[in-house]
C-alpha cells in the first residue's frame, strides 16, 4: 500500500483552517497564470473573478488530499480495521486496484477503484472527497474565510466555477460552486500597469 498527499483533516474546524489557509497560494498561481497569459489590467478585472480564485482554492484543497493507493485485499483488510467506517466506493467492483481517503469527522471513507488509470483514479477520488463530503462543511461556515480574502472591489461572483470535467469516468459530482464571492478581491497583479504586464 502506498500513501501521498498530506491533508487529512480530523475535524470540521481543521478542514476549514487547512481551506483558508489556501487562499493566498489561490491568489498568487491566478497572478502569475494571468501574467504569463499576459493579461492587462482591464482583461484581468474582466476575467479574474471570485469564483476563478475559489476555483484554484477548490483544487489544492482536492488535489492535497492524503489517499492510500493499494489492492482491493488492502482496502478490505483496511475497511476490517476500521469498522465506524461507512464505504463509499465508485468505479467497478470488477477491478483489482482501490485508491481511498478517510474523512474522520464523517466516519466515511470514500474510494475509487481502478485497473490502469492510477492518475486518473486519484484525481476522481479526491474531486469526489472534495464535492461530497468536504464541500458542505467548507461552506457551513459563515465567515468561509473572509480574513484572508481581502477588500471588497469588484470581483465578479459568477454563480459557476468551472469544475473539472474530466472526472475519469466516475458519474458522481465533482466540487461546485464557490463559497466566497470577494477572494479574488485582492489577487489583483500587484503592477498591472497600462503597458500590459500583470
Amino acid at each position: 500500500m502506498e500513501t501521498e498527499g498530506t491533508l487529512a483533516p480530523e475535524s470540521p474546524e481543521a478542514a476549514r483552517d487547512e481551506y483558508d489557509a489556501l487562499v493566498p497560494t489561490a491568489k498568487v498561481a491566478v497572478r502569475e497564470t494571468a501574467k504569463a497569459m499576459e493579461f492587462d489590467r482591464d482583461e484581468y478585472s474582466e476575467r479574474v473573478t471570485g469564483d476563478v480564485v475559489e476555483t484554484v482554492r477548490d483544487a489544492l484543497f482536492a488535489s492535497l488530499l492524503r489517499v492510500h493507493v493499494g489492492s482491493r485485499e488492502e482496502f478490505d483488510d483496511w475497511l476490517d480495521d476500521h469498522p465506524s467506517y461507512d464505504a463509499d466506493v465508485i468505479g467497478s467492483g470488477n477491478v483489482g486496484r482501490v485508491v481511498w481517503h478517510p474523512v474522520p469527522f464523517a466516519d466515511v471513507v470514500v474510494a475509487a477503484t481502478w485497473e490502469n488509470e492510477r492518475e486518473a483514479a486519484l484525481g476522481t477520488l479526491r474531486r469526489y472527497a472534495f464535492g461530497d463530503v468536504y464541500r458542505e462543511h467548507l461552506d457551513g461556515d459563515e465567515d468561509s474565510g473572509d480574513e484572508d480574502s481581502g477588500g471588497d472591489e469588484d470581483s465578479g461572483g459568477d454563480e459557476d466555477s468551472g469544475g473539472d470535467e474530466d472526472s475519469g469516468g466516475d458519474d458522481k459530482p465533482a466540487a461546485d460552486g464557490p463559497a466566497d464571492d470577494d477572494v479574488a478581491s485582492d489577487a489583483e497583479p500587484d503592477d498591472a500597469a497600462d503597458d500590459g504586464e500583470p
